[in-house]
């Protein structure tokens, strides 16, 4: 039609599907988001939450921050005034140039993680930070640190990742503590569906990509290391396992011997309540190979998250289910996979001093350190809805000795409490480009429209910030343009605007092989079974099949993973949203409603030592009994009595990596 327009742009959210929109334009400039149905992933249908937010919130000036604003009132009071960006910015400048003279630039502290994920606005700012010497709060540490580091220890990289194209190949995919439906909801939909290989999938919750797998292993939270030695016995037994590559390709297999030997399936079975004849079923159609394992980014937040991952990810080892079509694993698929230079991305020899940095875990004591933190900058996350200690940590925010910014998008409830707040740019607002985490695409962001009001793309913000603070270097003011050709040319484009044209492109055309000359990056230059690294780090030498306590008296393991309707926290604050989410629920088994006089619509009160808060019961047998199910990430301050469920969070860290074990925490429930 003659009067509306069509601009192709992708998706940048924290999501393995990264999909391809059509935004239609019309004469008079209204918007309509839409999936591109030329889009391999989205085929014309976003996901129901990005459809609603895409075309609510993130559309309507008055959800969004749209002009700087310094505060007036008490921190956490929302009372601010409206002020010019010079006027914030030289404010902050002059805020930050007080910290480094009295304590020095270690003291400004920065946290993000991935509100957007397209490339220049999640990079670009790390040029600022390295030239400032900030200090930063570890990203990955709330979300999936212990995985990074075990397959580490393993393969000697966590982000080089199967291409899914090669599932055409495969004759079983294993899909384990990840939920698709709910975080990858087009590869649930179609990559999973169209592969013609049998589907097994490993999670204590029976959601929808469960459902409809050809077989689907119920372990108790905490048992899947157990699991695993479960099924390498069987493989072992079957003669599945693939002597040849062993022997030539790994080292540490007779370690591994004995404690193979003593997980028969029925052992496994007591440790774990998957049935034996299952975990026999299971192993054969891995086994019959070539095989795909999809690693959860869930499975590895519990509390022996990262000997979990060392032992799950043993299977493609022993099966030699590498460099061959058809085979591999996957936790996620890097920009270096692709050839991005993330030094040039982030310009880390900017830096002067040694970087410091500390876990989300520790964010609440770091912030009560005022003279380790006198100053936070939070950019690309919201703090306050999820992290840990919900409660201590808003308390801590609130501090008059802390000197906060806040970088976003929308008021959140970690923006309530900065000193400073400037209005970030969306992303249909400014040009970017976008890398899958699960296959091995390039996309290009296309702005589709004006920035709503003075909001301004991240990479702008510190660009002003660099000139405030009176850095000279060139890297801080490179233009988008020349980053995203340069981007474009590491990524095998001619420049940005080919890709512009193109939209989406493979970045081979062929599916790849993983590890293709099987060389690994490890200390040996071989798979590591049995790791010297490890065993020096304090860990043992090969992961444990060991089980996780089970919660004592009436205590239950919660489980808090993705929701249906929310992008890690984003998204409540569209009204449409909200009012799907309705009230916080908590689903418990029958038997453990049962026994605590439970039915579904009850009001419970959900309790541990860290916080205490009010849910409404759902009672479904898609649970172990033991556990309950209450899905991330509300805003506090949407909810009645200003918490949500990761107030239940204390915080305690997993085996490696000092990283989240959300899925350990334990509560109790009782009528409210």
């Amino acid at each position: 039609m003659t009067d509306k327009t069509i601009i192709k742009t992708t998706c940048p959210r924290d999501c393995y599907d990264a999909c391809g929109i059509a935004v239609v334009k019309s004469a008079d400039g209204r918007l309509k988001v839409l999936g591109d149905p030329d889009h391999a992933v989205s085929r014309g249908a976003l996901c129901g939450k990005c459809a609603i937010a895409y075309n609510g919130a993130y559309l309507d000036p008055k959800a969004r921050l749209t002009q700087p604003m310094l505060r007036t009132g008490p921190k956490g009071s929302g009372q601010y005034r409206e002020v010019g960006w010079d006027e914030a910015i030289a404010f902050v400048a002059d805020g930050l140039k007080k910290i480094i003279a009295e304590s020095g630039p270690e003291a400004i502290w920065h946290t993000h993680y991935t509100g957007t994920c397209s490339a220049i606005a999640g990079g670009f700012p790390q040029r600022f930070f390295h030239r400032l010497g900030a200090s930063e709060v570890d990203p990955d540490s709330i979300c999936n640190a212990a995985g990074h580091a075990a397959l580490n220890y393993l393969y000697g990289t966590s982000s080089d990742g199967f291409d899914p194209r090669t599932a055409k190949d495969a004759s079983c995919v294993l899909v384990w503590g990840a939920n698709p439906s709910a975080s990858a909801p087009h590869r649930h939909k179609f990559w999973l569906t169209e592969t013609p290989a049998k589907v097994i999938v490993v999670d204590p919750v029976r959601h929808d990509t469960a459902a409809q797998a050809d077989l689907h292993l119920q372990p108790y939270p905490g048992s899947d290391a157990a699991l695993a030695y479960g099924l390498l016995h069987v493989l072992l037994t079957e003669n599945l396992v693939d002597q040849s590559f062993i022997d030539a390709h790994t080292i540490g297999w007779s370690d591994l011997l004995p404690l193979i030997a003593s997980a028969d399936p029925t052992t496994t079975e007591k440790k774990t309540g998957v049935p034996a004849a299952d975990i026999i079923a299971a192993a054969k159609l891995y086994g019959s190979g070539p095989a795909l394992l999809w690693l959860g980014q869930g499975l590895q937040r519990q509390p022996m998250g990262g000997n979990v991952f060392r032992a799950v990810g043993l299977l493609p080892a022993v099966t030699g289910n590498f460099a061959k079509p058809g085979a591999g694993l996957l936790y996620l698929n890097g920009g270096a996979r692709r050839g991005i230079d993330g030094d040039y991305l982030e310009a880390s020899h900017l830096r002067r001093n040694e970087r410091q940095t500390v876990s989300h875990m520790d964010l609440v004591a770091l912030l009560r350190h005022r003279q380790r933190a006198r100053a936070l900058i939070t950019w690309n996350i919201n703090i306050a809805a999820s992290n840990p200690r919900q409660a201590e940590l808003r308390d801590a925010l609130n501090s008059d000795g802390l000197f906060h910014l806040a970088i976003d998008l929308f008021p959140t409830d970690t923006v309530d409490h900065a000193d400073v707040i400037l209005p970030a740019s969306a992303f249909l607002e400014f040009d970017d480009l976008v890398m899958s985490y699960f296959d091995l695409t390039v996309s290009a962001q296309v702005a589709a429209k004006e920035p709503i009001g003075a909001s301004l793309p991240n990479q702008e913000i510190f660009r002003r910030l660099s000139k405030a603070m009176g850095f000279g270097e060139a890297e801080l003011y490179e233009p988008d343009d020349v980053i995203l050709d340069n981007l474009a040319r590491q990524l095998g484009q001619p420049d940005f605007a080919s890709l512009k044209r193109a939209g989406t492109v493979q970045r081979w055309a062929e599916p790849v092989l993983q590890f293709p000359d099987l060389a690994f990056s490890t200390p040996s230059g071989k798979i590591e079974l049995a790791s010297s690294a490890a065993e020096a780090a304090g860990y043992p030498r090969v992961p444990q099949p060991s089980v996780d306590e089970k919660p004592s008296g009436r205590k239950l393991r919660l489980l808090s993973p993705a929701s249906r309707w929310l992008m890690n926290s984003s998204y409540h604050n569209d009204p449409k949203i909200a009012a799907k989410l309705g009230p916080e629920h908590i689903t418990l088994h029958p038997d453990d409603a049962a026994a605590r006089g439970l039915q579904t619509g009850a009001k419970v009160r959900v309790s541990n030592a860290t916080a205490s808060i009010e849910m409404i019961v759902d009672v479904a047998p898609m649970l172990p009994r033991g556990v309950a199910l209450a899905a991330k990430s509300r805003w506090p301050k949407l909810i009645p009595g200003g918490l949500s469920v990761n107030a239940l969070n204390p915080g305690t860290k997993s085996d490696m990596a000092e990283s989240s074990s959300v899925h350990g925490v334990e509560v109790e429930v009782t009528a409210a």
